[in-house]
């Protein structure tokens, strides 16, 4: 195997924990804020159940970004190279600064940067972007309702029991959805690195005539999304635990379970979503159930902002990234 080659898998799977790193927010942050688990405990306890995807979920998400996005046919590994370089630039910044945006759209924005280089909108896979385009609308949309509707329920649900009883139910209740949640979030997020390495793997020769994800592959994106987790972004956590709105156990646990359902029925689907997306707007939900106002709609506001921005920025950092390498690297 070239040494690029190499390289380049060492580089997909530090993106992946930085993928780990910026999303353990999604997982922890209403069971840290609302101080079930304490920080320390709460990434490991996601990043259990990260890596406990690999046994559960399929690899339908790897699939399509291996062949969903951008046609293989222009894949080498400078290609991936530049797509990697771009995503990863984007997603330290804004995990950096706390922004929790999508790593998942940072790496689609990166593979599309090069494929726009080499020729324009011919080697765009149109129904992949499309796909992905309207699930930035639709994940926190669908995490919205599903979060206001499950909150409203258990108001109604629980409306004559006691503040007490209700907060302690809802503790234990809380590692129940944040474990499903991380199982979503390591399954539909560690895909995505596979899919790249599968990808890198299959046009440089390495995986015979036809697509497929290896063994191998499979265990090391899911511990390195894992390890991710565990080291945590605490700017991140910061913002989506107590930035967006006041969370008790019984929210935290409805957000979870909401964006836990988003996430999962999209990964089953080959749906390539983003965790952080969905988790917002679930938070948001749920939010929404007390009173409009008690949703900190300005921190949204640039939240939104941030995922707006994520896939043009790691387009045109990957593009530029790929175009100065035609220049110093012969036969791109």
């Amino acid at each position: 195997m070239d040494i690029i080659v190499i390289i380049c898998i060492a580089i997909a799977l530090g993106f992946d924990f930085l993928n780990g790193m910026n999303d353990s927010a999604n997982s922890i942050a209403t069971i840290v804020t609302t101080k079930v688990l304490s920080p320390k405990i709460a990434v490991l306890w996601a990043a259990f159940w990260n890596f406990a995807a690999a046994a559960i979920l399929g690899l339908s998400v790897a699939t399509t970004i291996g062949k969903g996005i951008i046609n293989p046919v222009i894949v080498n590994e400078y290609f991936i190279l530049a797509s990697l370089i771009g995503g990863i630039s984007w997603v330290y910044f804004c995990t950096h600064f706390g922004f929790p945006i999508s790593v998942s759209h940072a790496l689609i924005g990166g593979l599309i940067g090069p494929a726009m280089v080499i020729g324009g909108t011919k080697y765009i896979v149109g129904s992949g972007i499309l796909k992905v385009g309207i699930f930035i609308f639709l994940s926190p949309l669908i995490g919205f309702i599903l979060g206001f509707l499950m909150m409203s329920l258990t108001m109604l649900i629980f409306k004559n029991k006691s503040p007490y009883k209700v907060d302690t139910f809802f503790r234990g209740m809380q590692l129940v959805s944040s474990a499903i949640f991380s199982l979503g979030h390591g399954g539909n997020d560690a895909q995505k690195t596979m899919g790249i390495i599968a990808v890198l793997l299959f046009s440089t020769g390495h995986l015979g005539a036809e697509f497929y994800v290896p063994g191998w592959v499979v265990i090391a994106a899911y511990s390195s999304i894992a390890l991710g987790t565990y080291f945590g972004g605490w700017k991140v956590i910061k913002t989506l635990g107590t930035g967006l709105t006041d969370l008790r156990p019984v929210h935290g646990f409805n957000a979870e379970t909401a964006g836990a359902l988003t996430v999962i029925a999209s990964t089953v689907a080959g749906i390539p979503v983003s965790t952080t997306h969905t988790i917002t707007g679930s938070i948001m939900g749920v939010g929404a159930t007390r009173r409009l106002s008690a949703v900190r709609w300005n921190v949204a506001a640039n939240i939104v902002t941030a995922w707006f921005l994520t896939i043009p920025a790691a387009m045109v950092i990957s593009g530029l990234i790929y175009w100065l390498m035609t220049l110093f690297v012969h036969g791109l």
